[in-house]
């Protein structure tokens, strides 16, 4: 069956008050909430980029904004590359 054939009009919309209940798990693993100290060594050329686009905001927010949206990105490019293989295989 494919996405679009699935029925979802009946599953409710999540609330803002369900988020907060739930649990965040990468690869099986349960990931607390909020943010964690880590000290990491980036090339001088990516930090003064961030410091540079920061502007009033911590450029440190920035680099942790541009890391959320490749994971965002990394998995909808494989969805769409999962969708595209699948209406290939159906229609060869």
């Amino acid at each position: 069956m494919r996405d679009e054939d699935i029925d979802t009009s009946e599953i409710p919309e999540i609330t803002e008050e369900q988020m907060k209940g739930s649990t965040l798990r990468f690869g099986g693993k349960h990931v607390s909430k909020g943010k964690m100290r880590v000290n990491i060594l980036l090339d001088a050329e990516v930090v003064a980029y961030f410091k540079s686009q920061a502007g009033g905001r911590g450029y440190q927010t920035l680099i942790n904004e541009a890391l959320k949206a490749s994971m965002r990105d990394r998995d909808l490019e494989s969805t769409i590359r999962r969708i595209i293989r699948e209406e290939l295989g159906a229609s060869g």
